[in-house]
């Protein structure tokens, strides 16, 4: 979209949020950039010069704005919409594993030349890997300095920065102050360990059915709803963490992060984005889906809603395996004993959280026996597990969606359903639809929709690629406590 001015300049001049996040305004005059929304006096637009993201203005030599503050503008959408190499490879990116494994642990991942990578990451986003790593570093800098009263040293260290001089030099030319010019603008923390910031969103957001599916399929002791706010443990490349969300009613989900070690700041934001979709273009999906005869009313009557996603993909696969042919109760209570029995034992002062949810190599002792499942269920589970721990199966950031799917079909056991569902939220797929479904099925039949799922999902060829949100309206049109807003806490086991 950068590279359409006219289009650029108009949505500055309107300062108009849906844009946030798509391009960045430089301003020559000035040598700042801004996001699209900033409130300032719009420039002269032949003043104005456009990037895809914030590491090429960076890489350009401009300083984000102090105003408008464009680092923390919600994620272009296209990234988690798309399933090629420059959409693996941003997720990737976000997820932190360049500061974690190195620009060619990235094209390992990702299975092509780090020449590959640089050329098509210059070409999508102004900026290679190694920028757009920095620019991020950029970030989780700016929040621990603003947010904790940790030493420059240790937010250095912290924010993946490989020395204090490289953290200060970055830090004076992203934001034009020193880290410790920055600090005195914001209000730092006297507990080191926990972060407290805002997940912003593109409007409208709909957070009933986005929060209350969480909490009616969360797992006791791994996730609870609290207070108004929901709570997780995390599973980190550097250790664990608990995350609280809280819908507020303003364009922002509030989040605090307690971490085992700061060095999760970034992967640990990402991931609770991607959990809530808050990159998503609501506004783009509702007016496909809103021309529908059908699903226009739907879309009406509640606009914005998202597809509760996961935090971690073999987690949610894992679950997906347990919660086949069962209700909610017994999926439920089936991961909550998986997880006391093999999960990492967590302390939680702000709550009831014992537990992150096992990985994969944790339950390579599982015995399928102590399993109150059927034996076919069992083998599944024991083939799921086994082939996500040797890393047969890649349901990360940067996972191949086609591949994925493949080798998920090529399992005993896991049929349309759980491919689908696995692809809805674990992978991110905005377009998996699971037409076999037996909610969906039934919201089918209500709203005179095709019965069978091959006539129904010809019939959603109209919904693409949008169909994973479709489903959600689909299952909205019934009363399952999915679909609302959690009124009292959910911190109990079921029996």
């Amino acid at each position: 979209m950068h590279e359409d001015v006219e289009r650029c300049v108009r949505a500055v001049r309107s300062r108009d949020t849906r844009f946030d996040g798509w391009f960045f305004t430089a301003v020559l005059t000035t040598g700042i950039y801004c996001r699209p929304s900033c409130p300032v006096m719009p420039p002269k637009p032949e003043n104005m010069s456009f990037y895809p993201s914030a590491a090429a203005a960076q890489r350009a030599g401009f300083r984000a704005c102090k105003r408008c503050r464009p680092d923390a503008v919600p994620g272009s959408p296209q990234w988690n919409e798309r399933a090629d190499l420059a959409g693996r490879a941003m997720r990737l990116i976000k997820d932190g594993i360049v500061d974690r494994e190195g620009v060619t642990g990235l094209a390992a991942r990702l299975g092509y030349s780090l020449r590959q990578v640089e050329r098509r990451l210059q070409d999508e986003v102004g900026a290679g890997p190694a920028a757009l790593a920095r620019a991020q570093r950029a970030q989780a800098a700016r929040l621990l300095i603003e947010t904790t009263a940790l030493p420059m040293a240790d937010v250095a260290f912290m924010a993946g920065f490989s020395s204090v001089r490289t953290f200060n030099d970055t830090v004076r030319a992203v934001f034009g102050l020193s880290p410790t010019g920055l600090r005195h603008r914001g209000r730092p923390a006297d507990v080191t360990g926990t972060v407290s910031l805002r997940l912003p969103f593109r409007a409208p957001l709909c957070p009933d059915n986005l929060f209350g599916h969480l909490v009616a399929t969360s797992v006791p002791g791994v996730e609870e709803w609290r207070s108004g706010t929901y709570r997780r443990t995390l599973r980190l490349p550097h250790g664990h963490g608990i995350a609280e969300l809280r819908p507020t009613g303003a364009p922002y989900v509030q989040c605090s992060l307690a971490l085992s070690d700061l060095r999760d700041l970034t992967t640990a934001i990402n991931r609770c984005r991607r959990l809530l979709d808050l990159d998503a273009d609501p506004v783009a999906i509702d007016e496909l889906l809103g021309r529908d005869p059908v699903l226009g009313p739907l879309v009406r009557e509640n606009p914005g809603r998202r597809i509760p996603q996961t935090v971690d993909g073999a987690e949610f696969a894992i679950r997906a395996v347990l919660g086949q042919q069962v209700s909610t109760a017994a999926a439920r209570t089936h991961a909550a004993r998986l997880a006391a029995a093999h999960g990492v034992p967590v302390t939680d002062a702000g709550g009831g959280l014992t537990r992150v949810f096992p990985a994969p190599s944790d339950l390579a002792d599982l015995d399928p026996a102590a399993l109150a499942l059927p034996q076919k269920r069992r083998s599944t589970l024991v083939a799921l597990i086994a082939s996500l721990a040797s890393d047969d199966i890649d349901l990360g950031a940067g996972g191949d969606w086609r591949e994925a799917r493949a080798r998920l079909e090529d399992l005993p056991g896991v049929g349309p359903w759980t491919v689908e569902t696995i692809a809805m939220r674990a992978l991110g797929d905005p377009d998996a639809f699971p037409a076999t479904d037996l909610g969906i099925r039934r919201a089918a039949g209500e709203l005179a929709l095709p019965a069978t799922p091959a006539a129904l999902v010809h019939r959603a060829a109209a919904w693409r690629p949008w169909r994973g949100y479709a489903a959600q309206h689909l299952w909205a049109a019934g009363g399952h406590p999915i679909n609302e807003m959690p009124t009292r806490d959910v911190v109990a086991a079921p029996r």
